[in-house]
Order: structure tokens, then C-alpha cells, then sequence
């Protein structure tokens, strides 16, 4: 089994193949929401992104380290560090929508839902690793 998931991440073919499987997903959503025009629309996104990634690969270091993050150490440094800038913008908008709704007299639960999920994500993959290491 974890001969296989290790094979999973090195496949190139995971990121494209995921991202086409997500549009099918946004598809079938929307579709089933009377929205078919959208859902099409979001189709043909995720297989644009798809078929970038497969085209422009061999020529973009930045492209071949999104199609397998897992490559070699370079790579999933790379990678692991964009994931920690991303979620740190992510977390920093949550943390402003919060007072943007509280400021304005709206509801920030959505935002604080979100914000408090992503605290208890971030303690439970801590505590996870240290007691790993």
C-alpha cells in the first residue's frame, strides 16, 4: 500500500488527471443545479490548467514541479514552502473577511468557521509530527 501511494505522488500524470476529475466533479454540480453552461464552463477551465500543465511541462521548471512535487528534494522543498505561503494568504483573508463582516454588522461565521478549522488543522498536523520525529 504504501509502495503504491508513493508511486501515486511520483506519477506525473496525478495533478492533470486530478484536475480534469474536478471539473468533472464542478460538471455534475452544476449541471444537477440547472446551471449546465456553468458547469461546461468550469469543465473547460480544469482541462485548459490540465492540458497546460501537460504541455508546457518539459519547458517550465515551475509547471514540472506542479505535475510532480515529489520529483526530488529541490522539488518538494519548492513545493512544500509555495503550500505554507498559500495557506498564510489564505489564513490572512479569512482573518480580514472576519473583520470586514464584524465591521460592516454581518455575520463572520462562514469566515470564522473556516479560520477555526483551519487552527485545529494546523494543532492536530503539529502534534502529529512531533510525536512522529
Amino acid at each position: 500500500m504504501q509502495m503504491r501511494m508513493r508511486m501515486m505522488h511520483r506519477s506525473k500524470w496525478l495533478v492533470p488527471g486530478f484536475s480534469v476529475g474536478m471539473g468533472l466533479v464542478f460538471l455534475a454540480v452544476q449541471w444537477s443545479n440547472d446551471d449546465p453552461g456553468g458547469g461546461l464552463v468550469s469543465l473547460a477551465i480544469m482541462v485548459a490548467f490540465a492540458v497546460a500543465l501537460v504541455a508546457f511541462s518539459g519547458r517550465s521548471s515551475v509547471v514540472e514541479v506542479m505535475r510532480n512535487p515529489q520529483a526530488d528534494e529541490r522539488s518538494a522543498m519548492l513545493d512544500l514552502r509555495a503550500t505554507a505561503f498559500a495557506g498564510v494568504a489564505i489564513i490572512a483573508a479569512i482573518i480580514a473577511m472576519v473583520f470586514y463582516e464584524l465591521a460592516r454588522g454581518g455575520d463572520p461565521s462562514p469566515y470564522a468557521q473556516l479560520g477555526a478549522l483551519g487552527g485545529v488543522a494546523y494543532l492536530g498536523a503539529l502534534f502529529v509530527l512531533q510525536r512522529r520525529s
